[in-house]
C-alpha cells in the first residue's frame, strides 16, 4: 500500500511495531500512546517528520465521568488514549488524531466476553455505549481545538482510526460536528458557516463493494474511518479511498481471543490519497 503516515491501533509491544516498521524499510517514526488495561495502544508509522505528538486522554470540561462496570468508580479519561500529531505537507501543517474507541464486543467481570445472565448483557452494552460515547467526544473536542485555530486556507484535519461503529451510528455523528453537507447529499456543495467546524467521514467516497472494515458474524460492517476537515475534503476525489489489497477477511465472533495466534488482522486498511 506504500503510505507516507499510517495510523495503528492495538499495538501491543511497541517494540512490535518498530519491527514492522523496519521490515517495511523507509525510516518510519514509530511513536505510541499508552496502553489501555489490556495491553494494547495506538500508534502512528510515518515517513513524514512528526511533531507535537501528544495523547488525548481526559474527558472535557463539561463532560462528567461515566460508569464503566457494576462498582461505583466511574472513569474520566478515555480507556485507551488517542495521539495527535502534526506532519509539515506542501501548503503548510495537517494535524491528526488517531483514536480506537471503546469496543462494541463486550466484556464481562473476570475477563469474560460472554454471559447467559440477560441484565447483566444489558447493563454493560449500556456501559459501553455510554464509554464509546464519552470518548467520542473527548476526540471530538480535541478535533474542535484543532479546527477553531488561524489558518489562511483553513485548518487541515485529519481523524481517523477505529471507531467501533458504522458511519450512521450515534457514535460517531458525534464526530462530524455541525449536521448537513456531508458527500453526497445536496448541501456538499453549499458553504456554510458550519464548515469551519466540520468533518467529513470518507465512507462515501469508499467503491461501494469495499465498504466495509471488519466482518462481524458474517455481516460486513464499516468502523474504520478517515474524517478530513473543510480543506481537505475537496482534495479526496471518488475512487481515492480504498478498502483493498489486503486479502480474505476473517469473520470475527464476540471471543476475540479465539485469533490470538492467527496472523494478518481481522480490520481491512483504511487507504486515502488526498491530493495536497
Amino acid at each position: 500500500m506504500a503510505p507516507d503516515l499510517l495510523a495503528v491501533q492495538e499495538v501491543g509491544d511497541p517494540a512490535a511495531l518498530v519491527d514492522l516498521a523496519e521490515l517495511a524499510e523507509g525510516g518510519w517514526q514509530c511513536p505510541t500512546a499508552d496502553p489501555d488495561e489490556r495491553g494494547i495502544r495506538v500508534g502512528f508509522m510515518s515517513r513524514l517528520p512528526l511533531a507535537d505528538v501528544e495523547q488525548v486522554r481526559v474527558f472535557p470540561a463539561g463532560l462528567r465521568p461515566v460508569q464503566v462496570d457494576d462498582t461505583d468508580t466511574p472513569i474520566s479519561e478515555m480507556g485507551r488514549p488517542a495521539l495527535r500529531a502534526r506532519v509539515q505537507v506542501d501548503g503548510g501543517p495537517v494535524d491528526l488524531v488517531n483514536c480506537h474507541l471503546k469496543s462494541k464486543l463486550l466484556s464481562f467481570p473476570g475477563g469474560r466476553f460472554a454471559t447467559r445472565d440477560e441484565e447483566e448483557r444489558a447493563r454493560f452494552g449500556a456501559y459501553a455505549l455510554g464509554r464509546r460515547a464519552a470518548e467520542a467526544v473527548t476526540v471530538r473536542a480535541a478535533a474542535t481545538g484543532l479546527l477553531s485555530a488561524a489558518s489562511d486556507a483553513g485548518p487541515r484535519v485529519i481523524v481517523l482510526g477505529d471507531l467501533n461503529d458504522e458511519p450512521a451510528a450515534a457514535t460517531t455523528q458525534i464526530m462530524y460536528g455541525p449536521p448537513g453537507s456531508e458527500i453526497g447529499t445536496a448541501g456538499f456543495d453549499r458553504p456554510d458557516q458550519g464548515d469551519g467546524q466540520r468533518l467529513w467521514n470518507l465512507a462515501a467516497r469508499i467503491p461501494t463493494l469495499q465498504r466495509f472494515s471488519r466482518i462481524y458474524q458474517g455481516r460486513p460492517e464499516l468502523i474504520d474511518h478517515i474524517l478530513v476537515s473543510h480543506a481537505l475534503v475537496g482534495l479526496v476525489p471518488d475512487g481515492a479511498v480504498t478498502i483493498d489489497g489486503a486479502g480474505p477477511s476473517p469473520s470475527i465472533t464476540d471471543e476475540p481471543g479465539l485469533r490470538r495466534d492467527d496472523a494478518g488482522s481481522d480490520h481491512r486498511p483504511v487507504i486515502a490519497t488526498i491530493d495536497l
